[in-house]
């Protein structure tokens, strides 16, 4: 499809080439649209995803085609009119606070996230509590942290199952997980990222998301070990999770503001619990805290500051006296023998607000609202396994 480009265009007025391409072409891709429009790829998607709500085309898997019922003979002023928002005269009215298409049903939310244990089920939790407010039915498919198996339970859902929109956390990193971003931008349904942010297009436009802050909620667990007078602050991590980095940025913002001395202090990436070399794992890092004279350790997560607790007291050192622990998480960390303190993520918050994002983008009439980025802030729970150092 070779059409010049056409910048700043009204919206009407794309919407109307967006028509006319589609009714040319029969089936027209995203990125020629967006190249022929001279907008980003996303933008091209949101125009199609209403036009398709008016009637006028029909979605698919990276671009638009004509509706099933679409006559041959249709006047090209009758699309101008539907175009414009103008319903021909035998069109049924609907409710204006009802995306058309959708009055007679409820909406069908897709989500997949990588886990269906540990942090995700109270994420999942809040979807289905803010789904239920709003009578939307939620599919939810479990992946396992890798990119291929992620795409085939997203393909499955917007094909097989016809969901209206995505909830999804998906692998964003590495050449699988950067292709699977390029697979989301020209999905036919509008997707919400869910922990998770990335930015598609020429121009790095960034995609729908709700992330926990986790980068401030490592920092506030620093800054209140440094407020008890812990001078070195260690940080321990899962290397595999991809909270680790966000994580360890904030440990290290706020190390560097407190101007906290990190020579030869713990910043270690490890394998989670679960690992057989996990046992050895737990000595090292208690070994580097003694050695540094490491008086307090950021731990993700919650089972993995349990296990350091736990040797520790085998190894007849006390915490929080001799090491005060923070584990990241606040899934299980009160059950600890000291309860731990803990940065609690707003789980089931993230979920709620996930679902308000992906149904207001559904219920948009205009096909003009902006993409939302929104970050939920942790908390900080003190418990027992903090204490003044020296205390």
């Amino acid at each position: 499809m070779s059409v010049p480009e056409a910048p700043d265009l009204l919206p009407d007025e794309r919407r109307e080439r967006v028509l006319r391409a589609v009714r040319r072409h029969g089936t027209v891709r995203v990125n020629d649209l967006a190249q022929m429009l001279g907008v980003a790829a996303i933008t091209v998607r949101r125009d199609i995803a209403l036009l398709a709500r008016r009637g006028l085309l029909r979605r698919v898997h990276g671009g638009a085609t004509l509706p099933h019922d679409e006559s041959a003979t249709g006047t090209s002023a009758d699309h101008s009119q539907r175009a414009h928002g103008e319903p021909p005269a035998d069109a049924a009215i609907e409710d204006p606070g009802t995306s058309p298409g959708r009055a007679s049903r409820s909406l069908t939310l897709g989500m997949v996230v990588p886990s269906l244990d540990y942090y995700w089920p109270d994420v999942i939790r809040g979807v289905r509590e803010a789904a239920a407010g709003s009578s939307a039915r939620v599919v939810l498919r479990g992946a396992t942290y890798e990119a291929a198996d992620e795409r085939q339970q997203l393909t499955r859902l917007v094909e097989a199952v016809g969901v209206d929109g995505l909830l999804v956390a998906p692998t964003t990193t590495g050449p699988e997980g950067e292709e699977l971003v390029r697979w989301l931008e020209t999905s036919a349904v509008p997707i919400v990222l869910v922990e998770r942010a990335a930015t598609v297009g020429p121009y790095g436009e960034a995609m729908e998301s709700v992330v926990s802050d986790h980068v401030n909620g490592a920092a506030m667990a620093v800054r209140h070990l440094a407020g008890l007078g812990h001078q070195r602050v260690g940080l321990t991590a899962t290397a595999g999770s991809p909270t680790t980095p966000h994580v360890r940025r904030g440990w290290q913002k706020a190390c560097d503001e407190l101007h906290l001395r990190l020579d030869g202090v713990p910043d270690l990436r490890t394998m989670d619990h679960r690992d057989p070399s996990w046992p050895d794992t737990v000595n090292e890092i208690i070994d580097a805290c003694l050695a540094s004279s490491t008086t307090a350790l950021l731990v993700h997560s919650d089972p993995e500051a349990i296990s350091v607790v736990e040797r520790c007291q085998e190894r007849g050192i006390d915490v929080p006296t001799d090491l005060a622990v923070v584990a990241y998480d606040d899934q299980v960390a009160a059950l600890c023998d000291p309860p731990l303190t803990a940065v609690r993520p707003h789980r089931e918050a993230i979920g709620r607000a996930a679902v308000s994002l992906l149904t207001a983008r559904l219920h948009d009439s205009t096909g003009d609202r902006p993409a939302h980025s929104v970050v939920v802030g942790p908390q900080l729970i003190v418990r027992d396994s903090s204490v003044p150092a020296g205390g």
